[in-house]
């Protein structure tokens, strides 16, 4: 069983994008149960981005509040700028503060490369990247107002990123690169804003979601009895965590959560090298680029969906 409440978020405003279902609702929950004053965020769209409601958001905010705890929905498209200042807009207008953010919301459109649309990977990078940035920037931009005021705040950020973004994804190649980039702008924005007093990490999770449970039913099936490794509320605690005070000190980095597991995941670093200390020929180059390969572990991609 896990350990109770220990109010590790009290006092703070969190903001969760794509709340309404799955890993956001998961993490909203999470917050409120810690102390938080959160804002759901959900536009209520299907699993490939069609539609919307307001239904989503409203149903965990609702949810929250009948657990005793504060919530309050926001049924707006954070891919744009409109969206994304409304956000920041709602958490301070209703709760006078904002500590942290959680960006999670996005879709899939999968298609091999060969068959993969323009709009379709418009959509996708529009949601995952874009959907990431301009929260980021609005809040950012709060909390570096606050700072230059003599109130630099101790806020957190929380990106999602995925597996597919570390390794690739066949089929994926929009939300691949998507996420790939969520980590980049994890790293630069961990960069930037240290100086106002901002954290900033991302997670990969690995989870029972709209995104995933269609694609692999058998291994995303929740168990008769015992852990449910799946469980998208197993990746929520170490959201909370890298969303609390708790977390002083940790910024710049990316963690896979998966059932039990958390992983500190180490991006690209210098592997072998071969330096003649002259201008290569294409077949020298080509020959030390064999030899060096073979002291290397092939790549991906691995993953699948998620």
């Amino acid at each position: 069983m896990p350990d109770p409440p220990t109010g590790i978020c009290a006092g703070q405003v969190a903001v969760v994008t794509g709340a309404g279902r799955g890993l956001g609702r998961a993490h909203a929950l999470a917050l409120a149960a810690e102390g938080a004053q959160v804002v759901v965020n959900d536009l209520g769209v299907g699993p490939d981005g069609q539609g919307g409601s307001a239904d989503p958001a409203r149903h965990v905010a609702d949810e929250i509040t009948a657990r005793g705890g504060e919530a309050v929905a926001h049924h707006g498209d954070i891919a744009t700028a409109d969206g994304a200042a409304s956000l920041v807009a709602t958490a301070l207008e209703t709760y006078g503060r904002l500590d942290a953010l959680v960006n999670n919301a996005g879709f899939l459109r999968d298609r091999m490369l060969v068959n993969l649309g323009e709009d379709d990977w418009d959509a996708v990078v529009r949601v995952h990247l874009k959907g990431h940035f301009l929260p980021l920037r609005h809040t950012a931009a709060h909390w570096r107002a606050e700072a230059k005021a003599g109130r630099r705040p101790a806020a957190r950020v929380v990106n999602t990123t995925s597996g597919a973004g570390l390794l690739g994804s066949v089929g994926q190649a929009n939300y691949a690169a998507a996420k790939a980039g969520i980590v980049a702008l994890t790293l630069v924005a961990a960069a930037e804003l240290a100086r106002y007093g901002v954290q900033v990490n991302a997670v990969a999770p690995a989870a029972r979601t709209r995104m995933t449970e269609g694609v692999f039913a058998e291994s995303m099936a929740a168990p008769a009895a015992g852990f449910d490794a799946m469980s998208p509320a197993n990746v929520s605690p170490l959201v909370v965590w890298l969303a609390s005070r708790a977390s002083a000190g940790v910024t710049g980095r990316v963690f896979e959560a998966e059932g039990g597991r958390i992983t500190v995941m180490e991006g690209w670093q210098p592997g072998p090298t071969a330096d003649k200390g002259a201008l290569w020929s294409p077949g020298e180059a080509g020959e030390a680029v064999r030899g060096l390969l073979a002291d290397t572990r092939p790549p991906g991609p691995v993953y699948g969906t998620g």
